[in-house]
């Protein structure tokens, strides 16, 4: 028999952080995934983040859409605010959540089906208007919920499970992001928390759109040969470009920089460092990454890391001047200013 259910007591002895929650306190149900999928990893990368940057959990909303990657938020942060949308539509529903109550952190959870195939237009304009929230994509290049066929990401040439060869371009998200004006972009791999913790870290204290794609290899569906999604072909093929440690502002300590060690200041204060291993990689230039990102899949090759930063991003409440309290928190008064208000408007738009 198969128990599901996880205890609910603590062991007395676990660590906690600096509001008083062990790392057990950011979990959530236990996974339903098939054993060995990589989005089991995101979710515990997203775990381990959100413990180390002292978070208290009610103040994270989680926000999904249909497929096997939306299902994970089921699996970390049980404590926090979760609404689970239809397919492709997560990102207009966190856009007004997050216009209604700024003061929460939106995560948005989702999948290469979900985002470039039904949700590309979605997606897009999540990038463009530069909404604050973490974009996550679990990408494994198929539709695991209905056996495998390939996703809008999937790469040209490669190789079904059944035998099938896919003959169609596949859609860059990262580079899509960057194009829209997605002003964090980076990209990670399942099987390598060392790089994808930091990043996630990373991108929950950016000030606008951060996106992350996540390869995340589907063991049912897309883990054999000839996929360019597998496991080993990604550990074959991954190029890392730089490493993150993130520094909170009151442990920095000034030492000696290097060519290697790029310090980048953050719209809260803090600083992202970068340890490159491209030396001549620039990831607040935004053309440089675009072409850094097609030189490397001209040789075969996944970039992964920060891709591109921009670290003088707005807040989207800047940007329309909406008040400085949550909408939500707002009352009839504001809300609705009378006649006399509304006059004043529309005399200004004429």
């Amino acid at each position: 028999m198969t128990y599901l259910a996880k205890p609910k007591l603590h062991h007395p002895s676990l660590t906690k952080n600096k509001v008083g929650y062990t790392r057990r306190d950011y979990e959530g149900k236990v996974s339903t995934l098939c054993a060995g999928c990589g989005h089991d990893s995101i979710s515990g990368a997203i775990v381990q983040a959100c413990w180390q940057l002292d978070i208290e959990p009610h103040r994270v909303a989680k926000l999904s859409g249909i497929g096997c990657s939306s299902k994970t938020p089921d699996y970390f942060l049980g404590a926090s605010h979760g609404f689970n949308t239809v397919h492709g539509r997560m990102p207009s529903v966190l856009t007004g959540a997050y216009l209604a109550n700024r003061e929460l952190l939106y995560l948005g959870i989702s999948g290469d089906g979900d985002s470039a195939s039904i949700g590309l237009g979605q997606f897009a304009h999540a990038m463009r208007r530069g909404v604050r929230m973490v974009y996550i994509v679990e990408n494994n290049g198929v539709y695991g919920l209905t056996k495998g066929q390939f996703s809008a990401t999937a790469d040209k040439g490669s190789v079904a499970k059944k035998g099938a060869t896919n003959s169609d371009t596949a859609i860059d998200l990262a580079a899509l992001a960057l194009q829209m004006g997605a002003t964090f972009v980076a990209r990670s791999f399942s099987g390598d928390k060392t790089q994808l913790v930091p990043l996630i870290e990373a991108a929950m204290r950016h000030g606008g759109a951060a996106f992350i794609d996540v390869i995340s290899p589907c063991v049912a569906f897309n883990n054999h040969t000839g996929s360019t999604r597998s496991y080993d072909h990604v550990r074959a093929h991954n190029e890392a470009l730089n490493r993150i440690d993130f520094i909170a502002l009151a442990d920095e300590q000034i030492v000696e920089g290097s060519p290697d060690v790029i310090d980048v200041p953050q719209s809260d204060g803090t600083t992202l460092r970068l340890r490159k291993v491209a030396p001549d990689y620039d990831p607040t230039d935004r053309l440089a990454a675009m072409n850094t990102m097609q030189l490397r899949a001209a040789a075969g090759e996944i970039a992964t890391g920060l891709l591109y930063l921009d670290p003088g991003a707005r807040d989207w409440h800047a940007a329309q001047r909406t008040p400085a309290s949550a909408l939500n928190a707002l009352g009839e008064k504001a809300l609705c200013p009378g006649s006399a208000a509304l006059a004043k408007i529309n005399a200004g738009l004429r």
